[in-house]
């Protein structure tokens, strides 16, 4: 059994968010839902490009760089591309959680265990995503990389999140879906939880999560015991 954490610092994109349902918005421009990954793994990939060589942009905008990249090699666009651009990030904000989340949430909650998000997006999207769900009451802040100028998996995001949540690395956790933010958060100094919803291995040349479940809900019973 896993020694619940303080604080559990939920990560946003993807981990809380259902970031699939952004295919609508790409259909809706002309382009193909199967994009979604593709743009999202490249936004990562650029972020945190950024973060490595000492600089620093927005999540959005930098989304926006790559989206503008991806839609201009689709001539067919049913709007034009800046306008197209502009439809899909908005979708971002109006994005659902994903369907274990709520119950996972008020579990964590339940067992004493304080929660917080930390994201490399905006804290405002995480912050509208908990009130659509009605769960911004039991979620005491939404930290953003933009408070350090570094994208998560640096190791200043985790560090000040712990500072803002007033613990030691060590009585904080990170749970997210991503194996490169579990890596992040451990290197860091903070326990990690992944969430393992495609039920895939984890990789090797990661440090590895301390606790690991197919969803958020189990995820909080196996910290709680």
């Amino acid at each position: 059994m896993a020694i619940a954490p303080t604080v559990a610092l939920l990560d946003v994109n993807e981990t809380l968010s259902d970031f699939n349902r952004l295919g609508e918005r790409f259909e809706e421009v002309g382009a193909p839902a199967q994009l979604v990954p593709t743009w999202f793994a490249a936004t990562l990939r650029d972020g945190m490009a950024l973060t490595a060589s000492g600089e620093y942009a927005a999540f959005r905008d930098v989304a926006g760089a790559v989206l503008l990249g991806l839609l201009s090699d689709h001539p067919r666009l049913h709007r034009p591309l800046e306008e197209a651009v502009e439809h899909v990030l908005a979708g971002i904000g109006t994005l659902p959680m994903q369907g274990d989340v709520p119950d996972g949430i008020r579990l964590l909650r339940e067992a004493g265990i304080r929660v917080a998000t930390l994201t490399n997006g905006a804290p405002a999207i995480a912050k509208a995503l908990l009130e659509r769900a009605g769960l911004e009451s039991i979620v005491e802040r939404n930290i953003g990389v933009e408070e350090v100028g570094r994208w998560k998996p640096a190791p200043e995001p985790y560090r000040h999140a712990c500072r803002a949540m007033d613990v030691e690395e060590a009585e904080a956790m990170l749970i997210a879906a991503h194996a490169w933010d579990v890596h992040g958060a451990k290197r860091a100094g903070l326990r990690a939880g992944w969430i393992n919803r495609r039920g895939q291995p984890y990789p090797e040349v990661f440090a590895p999560p301390d606790v690991s479940a197919g969803d958020l809900p189990a995820l909080a019973r196996a910290l709680a015991g």
